[in-house]
């Protein structure tokens, strides 16, 4: 099953989307840069909104990491240069 890491509050109807395809779901909000980094090795998907910062360091942890959501507007809390590098697909839903 795929591994899906929502580190900054989303709406429940999101969270619900994410279950009803069956993703395990991992909340952990309000993670320091090195909490993230401890954490994000072995999850397929983060979703994200502007708390979270997804720079080259957080990135480079993330072996397993297919595709960063950015829910909200805008993507400039992630390093998508870095991102493309690793092959991690980046997506916004404003």
């Amino acid at each position: 099953m795929p591994k899906v890491l929502v580190s900054d509050p989303i709406s429940d109807e999101g969270l619900d989307r994410l279950n009803d395809a069956g993703y395990v779901v991992d909340i952990e909000t309000e993670l320091t840069e090195d909490e993230l980094v401890e954490r994000i090795g072995g999850y397929d998907a983060i979703v994200v909104r502007s708390g979270t910062e997804m720079n080259e360091r957080v990135i480079e942890a993330a072996d397993s990491l297919k595709i960063i959501g950015r829910a909200g507007v805008g993507v400039d809390n992630i390093d998508i240069e870095a991102a493309t590098r690793h092959g991690i697909i980046v997506a916004n839903a404003p």
